[in-house]
């Protein structure tokens, strides 16, 4: 009978100590805070909201480039119509066309089909001749199509 009331003295422990949680969580809350800044990286990008507005208020015609399905680049500033255009064209035709009219805005039409590259060269070659921004034209989406 000694072993029985030996027993009841040592009563067991049911806590839990989480100080060494609490070490762990604050430790990885410090590389946390110090990495996240270090990650970001990549291009600044306004991505479009699911359903397109029509843009209202322009003032002046838009330049349109058009990349066709063939990666063929169309330039249509109003005055001519569409004409086909190599790189260097479009550049100096749209530098030509902001000098004279600054305000004049650049859109980007791309076929479905052309390669997104085709689409983003047309895009860098807008704004290396000046244009501050340069859009996209998109179709409206028919009812009941995703």
């Amino acid at each position: 009978m000694p072993l029985k009331h030996a027993r009841n003295r040592r009563r067991l422990m049911a806590e839990i100590n989480v100080v060494p949680y609490i070490d762990v969580m604050l430790v990885l809350l410090v590389i946390f805070m110090v990495t996240a800044p270090l990650i970001t990286q990549g291009v600044k990008v306004d991505l479009p909201e699911a359903r397109a507005r029509i843009i209202a208020g322009e003032t002046s015609r838009p330049a349109l480039i058009t990349v066709d399905q063939f990666g063929d680049l169309y330039l249509d500033a109003g005055d001519r119509g569409s004409e086909p255009v190599d790189e260097r064209q479009l550049f100096s035709r749209l530098r030509a066309i902001l000098d004279e009219r600054p305000g004049t805005p650049v859109m980007v039409s791309g076929d479905n089909q052309v390669d997104y590259g085709r689409v983003v060269a047309a895009m860098v070659v807008a704004q290396a001749a000046g244009a501050p921004q340069v859009g996209l034209i998109t179709r409206a989406p028919e009812p009941g199509e995703r």
